[in-house]
């Protein structure tokens, strides 16, 4: 399942500059392979944030990980060096992922239920005391 796809990225960004980083042979049309590339790589690093907390694949996208698919897959289109806005974009996501990754930011999505860790709480086990009042009668 994809976060993101080339309607919603023409949406966000404009159709000049999906056309500027993915029209790679210079024929004037943007080149589906690129963009879906660019998205295939923004999937897979996502689903790597996600995996150790989530079920995977999610039910429905949350809007959350939409907006972050889009900063990712427009900054992984850019051959050179991005625009400030687009580059803080992209670290702005990534670290919201490692915050998704680390469950300070829970996603709202129907059906994804957080894997368990195992047990919870403290375990306390103590041995038997070899000295007591009882032992050292005489003693002491």
């Amino acid at each position: 399942m994809s976060y993101t796809d080339l309607a919603k990225l023409t949406a966000r960004f404009g159709a000049d500059l999906l056309l500027q980083l993915a029209d790679r042979d210079g024929s004037g049309v943007v080149d589906d392979g690129v963009v879906d590339g660019a998205i295939a790589d923004t999937d897979a690093a996502i689903d790597g944030y996600l995996a150790g907390r989530y079920k995977l694949p999610l039910a429905n996208t949350p809007p959350l990980l939409a907006d972050l698919a889009a900063a990712i897959a427009i900054y992984k289109l850019h051959t050179y060096e991005p625009d400030a806005k687009i580059a803080e974009d992209y670290k702005d996501a990534m670290r919201q992922l490692r915050e998704i990754a680390a469950g300070t930011i829970r996603l709202p999505a129907e059906g994804v239920e957080p894997e368990g860790t195992g047990a919870s709480g403290v375990r306390v086990t103590d041995r038997e005391r070899p000295f007591t009042e009882q032992n050292l009668k005489g003693f002491i």
